[in-house]
């Protein structure tokens, strides 16, 4: 069995549906963005989301990726650090429970949060307290961590520790692991260009972005910037919404539809897509059937609120894998 190890914010996701964006605005959180927030202003947040019905579920990006890929037979670990708290239980036992194993460096520091707001268009904007989960650092990270894996799939959110992200980087390909990098948000993207075409130059094999993150990126429309990305990785491949996938290698230009589906939450759509596309690609399948995974299970986890899909879709989904 391929194993796959990924790298990421260990979060405990806190979902909020809105009953509308005038809540976004006062709280300051551009709508569709993902804002880092410090201890402060998420009490702020707390408090003016009292009395909102609230869920509590294990996220951050990579991991959302990795329950996915391990929930389709693959072995999965996640290297991550959480505080020495309930919150960073909760995330330990979640991801347990989804198949993923856990490497987790701990910490002093309370665990990181993810407060999502999900819109009535299903647009989902997160305020994010880090906490322990910004406190990873290049030390934390050991050559034997990496030994054995065929994958390391890259967190985008991570990429604003850029001396962490380059030491994870060099160890991957040290060990001859191909690696993949989802680019997580637009906002994230233009606040770090540099070190991006940096990272995606002299490691990454596989690029993962949406409409508004390649423009970030590349200051192209979606078609030009996937030929862009092809230039200076093995595989690129740009998410363009309800026009489903564009995916590019040194050949050809590929398009995949999107599933039809009833969107109630987007949150996980990119994550979801990413554990479908690696999923096929780990397969050795063509690279418009990885495509097709991946919009299999974006398409599936829309339709529920969270980055988690329950378990008669996930039958459902295996069942169209299998096909």
């Amino acid at each position: 069995m391929k194993q796959i190890l990924g790298i990421g914010n260990a979060l405990v996701d806190v979902l909020v549906q809105i009953q509308s964006d005038e809540i976004l605005n006062e709280l300051e959180l551009p709508k569709g963005s993902m804002q880092l927030i410090d201890e402060k202003r998420l009490h702020k947040i707390n408090q003016r989301i009292e009395s909102e019905k609230k869920a509590f579920v294990s996220g951050g990006s990579c991991a959302n990726t990795m329950a996915g890929l391990a929930r389709l037979g693959n072995a999965c670990s996640f290297i991550g650090k959480t505080g020495q708290d309930r919150t960073g239980e909760i995330f330990s036992e979640e991801i347990r429970k989804f198949g993923v194993n856990p490497v987790l460096l701990k910490s002093h520091t309370p665990s990181g949060t993810a407060m999502t707001f999900i819109s009535p268009d299903s647009e989902r904007t997160f305020g994010t307290f880090l906490g322990a989960a910004a406190e990873l650092s290049p030390e934390d990270l050991k050559p034997e961590m990496f030994e054995g894996y065929e994958l390391f799939y890259i967190e985008g959110y991570l990429v604003q520790n850029h001396t962490l992200i380059e030491q994870a980087a060099a160890l991957a390909k040290a060990h001859e692991i191909k690696i993949a990098i989802d680019l997580a948000s637009y906002n994230v993207v233009e606040s770090n260009l540099e070190f991006l075409f940096h990272l995606i130059r002299e490691y990454a094999d596989i690029v993962f972005a949406n409409e508004e993150e390649s423009k970030a990126l590349c200051g192209k429309n979606p078609q030009d910037a996937l030929i862009y990305l092809s230039e200076i990785c093995d595989i690129a491949i740009v998410k363009v919404g309800k026009e489903g996938s564009l995916i590019k290698n040194k050949e050809k230009v590929l398009h995949v539809n999107p599933l039809k589906a009833n969107p109630v939450d987007t949150t996980g759509a990119g994550d979801l897509y990413a554990a479908g596309f690696l999923h096929g690609l780990l397969q050795d399948k063509p690279l418009t059937q990885c495509g097709e995974y991946g919009s299999l299970l974006a398409g599936n986890v829309i339709e529920v609120i969270g980055a988690k899909i329950d378990e008669e879709r996930w039958v459902h989904i295996e069942n169209k894998i299998k096909a």
